[in-house]
């Protein structure tokens, strides 16, 4: 039978978050249902809650990085069992037959991946209800096992921040390694995590900043140098110099003053910039043999090693916990870049 779930959502673009009750579906054989504990505020949570990018299907109940226990299975789950620490991402449902899903990428697949929230169920065609609540139900094919020693209070942001900045680093891996050197674009959510990923992968990394005043914080989370993008002595002094760069500037921004500092078949790959960018001169990328690209969240197995090297290296994100009747303040704090750098709910209070 299906249960009856409890959450934070909002009926309208214009309406805050408020208390909800909705249902989850009932388990199918390959389902694992999970008791949530913790769930990150990922700024595509406000935008899906004010329909920024006009694709929001209400009430919209967010969150698509989930930390939880396992409270029941179906009978054909073999991964996992009942009190299993778990986590969930982005991505709930593929076909898990085309190519991407083989290869493994299912975000990317082609019959269309289910998301989180805001997607619709490939068996009964309902709208999908996020992590800001009090249980799911997943496919066990998307749900991830906690390594020991990850902190669950802590990890959630992994589930999208992570494996979005781990997921390029290690499609580059030849960039990305000791001797090479990175620069990290950004200093926000996504951007402290490559910092740290990128020094735990032994690469020398510099942050690339707007704000002269981050270059303390940059260099607690990793960083080796900081350049002041603003400074063009900072920036024609580092003409030439990285392997690889990871944008990670969440709006719009001319990407050419960045494509300077990459060195002969360097790469820029930006992963937080989902809008229109300004034209590029294309000598840049043809003087030099470099490309600039995108990616998204990573795969299944991506995402689980990602986490198993975040329990072996201890790396986590920078968070504040809120309960869960402190959301809409978060979100107007998130909007001002009032966090360092995540905010994470902690779903046993205040639901």
């Amino acid at each position: 039978m299906p249960t009856q779930a409890r959450g934070w959502g909002t009926e309208a673009a214009d309406q805050p978050l408020k208390p909800m009750q909705f249902e989850r579906r009932d388990l199918r054989s390959d389902d694992v249902a999970i008791k949530i504990t913790y769930a990150g505020i990922c700024h595509s949570d406000l935008h899906q809650c004010r329909n920024d990018w006009h694709n929001s299907r209400y009430p919209v109940i967010p969150g698509h990085e989930i930390v939880g226990i396992v409270t029941d299975v179906g009978p054909n789950v073999a991964r996992h069992k009942v009190g299993d620490t778990v986590a969930v991402g982005t991505v709930v449902d593929s076909d898990l037959t085309c190519v991407e899903c083989l290869n493994g990428w299912e975000q990317f697949c082609l019959g269309g991946a289910t998301f989180t929230y805001n997607g619709v169920d490939k068996v009964d065609g309902s709208i999908t209800k996020g992590g800001y609540s009090d249980h799911i139900v997943v496919r066990e094919h998307f749900v991830f096992q906690m390594p020991e020693g990850l902190d669950p209070a802590r990890a959630s942001p992994l589930l999208c921040a992570g494996i979005t900045t781990w997921s390029p680093l290690r499609q580059y891996a030849d960039k990305v390694a000791p001797g090479k050197k990175v620069a990290v674009a950004g200093l926000g959510g996504l951007g402290h995590l490559g910092v740290k990923f990128a020094a735990a992968l032994g690469a020398h990394v510099t942050m690339i900043t707007t704000s002269p005043g981050k270059a303390d914080d940059a260099r607690a989370l990793g960083a080796h140098d900081v350049i002041v993008s603003r400074d063009p002595a900072q920036m024609q002094g580092a003409a030439g110099r990285f392997d690889f760069i990871l944008d990670t500037i969440p709006v719009a921004h001319d990407v050419q003053p960045y494509l300077t500092l990459l060195r002969r078949g360097g790469r820029m790959v930006l992963v937080g910039a989902i809008e229109p960018l300004p034209s590029i001169h294309g000598g840049l990328l043809i003087m030099g043999n470099k490309a600039i690209g995108g990616s998204g969240v990573g795969g299944v197995a991506e995402t689980q090693k990602m986490l198993e090297f975040c329990a072996e290296h201890q790396l986590y994100p920078e968070t504040e916990t809120i309960t869960m009747d402190k959301v809409n303040e978060a979100y107007e704090r998130l909007l001002k870049n009032d966090v360092r750098y995540r905010f994470v709910i902690d779903v046993t209070q205040g639901l």
